[in-house]
């Protein structure tokens, strides 16, 4: 039997569910809330619903009426900060003070939208460069391209969902949503904002459901555009399973790199290591994994980045005082622990962690001497471990970065401008951090990646132009006399 707690209904036209999903917490198991699952049939109805609010309100919507209710439900979200964190916390495992983070970024990525809204302009165009246009007048507008299906991951249950749901109403779309099945309290908070905030009911319509069912929202033809954040088997699979026509965006995983050369500030590139590579139990897809060190100062910077690793506090996400929490589930640890082992009977060495505790907490850990084929090299770990390897020059750092199947981000630490500049071209990613860790991410700014890291880009301004397309009109008048 279920115990006093939250329960949240189906939110969708004429669809009820007593298919209840129990959210529990990852660190003791605690039930945090009960929430009732979508079938095909509830979300096709929430794409007839949400297709319908497109057509009748949104897409007629102007743009001063979705910049202002951007603008309240980032003022709501900063009000709920402590509430929305808690349940952060709770449902996700993420330390309550970076759990804090994550919705003062939410805040900003609402602010942000609300100001792009203003500013989606169209342009106009000279016809009359060419002998007989010379009554034509061209325009370009901007136009919302439809409903929206978005597929979100555990990890950032609040920021990542607003990076789907901002632009999408900026751009006057609308969303059929289906979060994660760890961590759906916070879409389902975030989605009681926004009709406070003045949302129009159909506007964003959540389909809380296990994986298997989500091909109904994926291969409907009447989804305009699939946007998913979430593991690189997925997402291409299911870029194959979308309609023809639909458009995509895929966020997908890393195996992020950091260069420290030898001219590096080593205190600052360690602590970046550091925060980078362990911050939400080092469960980002940007998280910092593979550090590699100019050969005349590996040692002084191992000493460093293990002397901090080893004073990371590791414990309950609700305390105050700590660094890193829980795995999102036993199946994560056990997975992390077995890379590990498997890297060190293959000859690396372990300098710090390693181990497993009860709550599903795995130690936060530094390898040395690993190889470039092992998994937590090659593959994206999405856990608590970072691997130190070296290198000669920086031609050799450049290959060593570009030696992978993926190309989200990437960092940098020197401080000779022309090196900075020459990895940032050669190295082959969306980003380059200059000085900082591959784990930097402002919510204003381009966000995708390169070969298996994803297609597209998210960032409120870019993504704002993915889920809007330019129509030409021309107009035909007399000349001039």
């Amino acid at each position: 039997m279920l115990r006093e707690i939250s329960k949240y209904p189906l939110k969708i036209q004429g669809q009820n569910s007593t298919d209840l999903n129990e959210v529990r917490s990852p660190y003791d198991g605690e039930v945090i809330a009960a929430v009732a699952q979508a079938d095909e049939k509830a979300i096709k109805a929430a794409i007839t619903q949400a297709d319908d609010t497109f057509r009748k309100v949104m897409s007629k919507m102007p743009a001063h009426k979705r910049a202002d209710i951007l603008s309240k439900a980032a003022k709501l979200i900063e009000q709920k900060q402590e509430e929305f964190a808690r349940i952060i916390a709770l449902e996700g495992g993420k330390p309550i003070k970076d759990a804090r983070i994550e919705v003062s970024r939410a805040v900003s990525t609402f602010t942000i939208a609300a100001e792009e809204t203003l500013r989606l302009d169209g342009e106009q165009i000279a016809m009359d460069r060419q002998p007989g246009n010379e009554g034509r007048i061209g325009l370009i507008v901007r136009q919302p391209i439809g409903v929206i299906g978005a597929i979100t991951p555990f990890n950032f249950p609040l920021n990542l969902v607003a990076h789907k749901l901002a632009p999408a109403i900026a751009s006057g779309c609308t969303v059929v949503l289906k979060p994660a099945s760890q961590t759906p309290v916070s879409s389902l908070m975030l989605a009681e904002v926004l009709a406070e905030a003045g949302l129009p009911e159909g506007a964003l319509v959540l389909t809380p459901c296990r994986g298997s069912k989500a091909i109904a929202l994926v291969s409907d033809p009447r989804i305009a555009m699939l946007t998913f954040t979430g593991s690189q088997d997925v997402g291409w699979r299911l870029r194959h399973q979308i309609a023809p026509g639909t458009r995509i965006i895929l966020e997908l995983g890393g195996n992020a790199g950091l260069v420290v050369h030898g001219d590096a500030d080593l205190e600052a590139a360690s602590r970046a290591a550091c925060r980078g590579g362990y911050v939400n139990a080092g469960q980002t897809c940007i998280s910092v994994q593979r550090v590699y060190v100019q050969d005349k100062v590996y040692d002084q910077f191992v000493d460093k980045f293990v002397g901090l690793v080893k004073n990371l506090k590791l414990g309950n996400p609700i305390e105050e005082t700590t660094d890193i929490g829980p795995m999102i589930d036993s199946g994560s640890v056990d997975k992390t622990l077995e890379w590990i082992e498997g890297a060190v009977k293959s000859g690396a060495k372990l300098l710090a962690g390693g181990k497993k505790q009860a709550n599903n907490l795995l130690e936060p850990t530094v390898l040395t001497e690993t190889k470039a084929d092992l998994p937590v090299v090659c593959q994206e770990v999405f856990g608590p471990v970072v691997a130190i390897m070296k290198y000669k020059d920086m031609d050799e750092a450049i290959a060593l970065m570009n030696d992978s199947r993926y190309g989200l981000q990437a960092g940098v630490f020197t401080q000779n401008l022309e090196l900075a500049f020459k990895a940032a071209r050669q190295i082959d990613a969306g980003g380059v951090m200059v000085n900082d860790a591959p784990t930097f991410r402002a919510d204003h700014m381009p966000y995708g990646g390169r070969k298996e890291s994803g297609v597209g880009l998210e960032g409120v301004k870019y993504a704002i132009a993915e889920m809007t397309q330019p129509k030409f009109i021309c107009l035909n008048l007399p000349p001039l006399t």
